[in-house]
């Protein structure tokens, strides 16, 4: 008899976007377009739309925990990723729950303010996500605004001062930190990948659309896909920019909502 082939999982604990542009349903979307099989524990609820977030349910970190716990002691995940996780105490139960699976690639996508510019994160969780989340990550993925709230300074004006900064989330604890360049003035978007083993760059060429929401929580996702997929994380950063450039570009076929779109997750499947 043939051989049979794994099943690619990977598990998403975020926040609930009722809008469908980001979190879960995003998280979902990224997975099962790049072919990966999508499981998630919900960690709070949104009330959302293209326009802003009018209001956040956090969920009960025991039962995030059961959640967690329900999908990791059946299914074979193959990667994990975080993504909106509200309060310390939720941030705290999830850390104490990954803490039993350090084999399985972790992907930490800092979430702290919606495209909106809603807050999604306590100001008392920050700290805790430093000292407990941080250090079990594969990778941390910040955009500039994250990763100086991380570091209690100014966002990064360029490829430099982003590097210096990735490099000092690496003191606090992270194994690797890919700053995403996105907020940075030029024709291209560039992202740094920052490992104990150097640096390396991904950019793509700058595009020009409203359609936004969501773009932070698809490229995490890309790259829990490729790691789920057995990639390793440089050809999983790669291969989720590559993603969420054209998801990006093929966004203005979508007419959604009045505000901040979301990005073309199913672009190859429907125009």
């Amino acid at each position: 008899m043939p051989q049979s082939i794994a099943t690619p999982i990977a598990l998403t604990i975020a926040g609930s976007d009722s809008g469908g542009g980001a979190g879960i349903q995003a998280d979902l979307k990224t997975f099962s377009a790049l072919g990966v099989f999508g499981c998630s524990a919900i960690a709070s609820l949104t009330a959302q739309n293209t326009l802003g977030v009018q209001g956040v349910l956090p969920i009960a970190p025991a039962f995030v925990q059961q959640q967690i716990h329900s999908v990791l002691s059946d299914i074979h995940v193959g990667a994990i990723k975080t993504g909106m996780l509200a309060t310390a105490d939720i941030i705290a139960a999830v850390a104490e729950s990954l803490r039993a699976y350090p084999q399985i690639p972790f992907v930490l996508d800092p979430v702290m303010v919606a495209t909106s510019g809603d807050r999604l994160l306590e100001e008392d969780a920050i700290q805790t996500l430093i000292e407990k989340l941080l250090p079990l990550a594969t990778v941390i993925t910040p955009n500039l605004h994250e990763a100086a709230v991380l570091l209690n300074t100014s966002a990064a004006q360029n490829l430099a001062q982003m590097q210096s900064q990735g490099e000092k989330i690496i003191a606090l604890g992270a194994r690797a930190v890919l700053m995403k360049g996105g907020h940075t003035d030029g024709d291209k978007a560039t992202d740094l990948l920052i490992t104990a083993a150097g640096v390396d760059a991904f950019s793509a060429p700058r595009l020009h659309t409203k359609n936004t929401h969501g773009t932070g929580c698809t490229l995490a996702s890309a790259i829990a896909a490729g790691l789920a997929k057995r990639l390793s994380l440089s050809d999983s950063v790669s291969q989720a920019k590559e993603y969420l450039h054209q998801s990006l570009m093929h966004s203005e076929k979508l007419h959604i909502g009045q505000g901040a779109g979301p990005v073309h997750h199913f672009y190859k499947f429907y125009p």
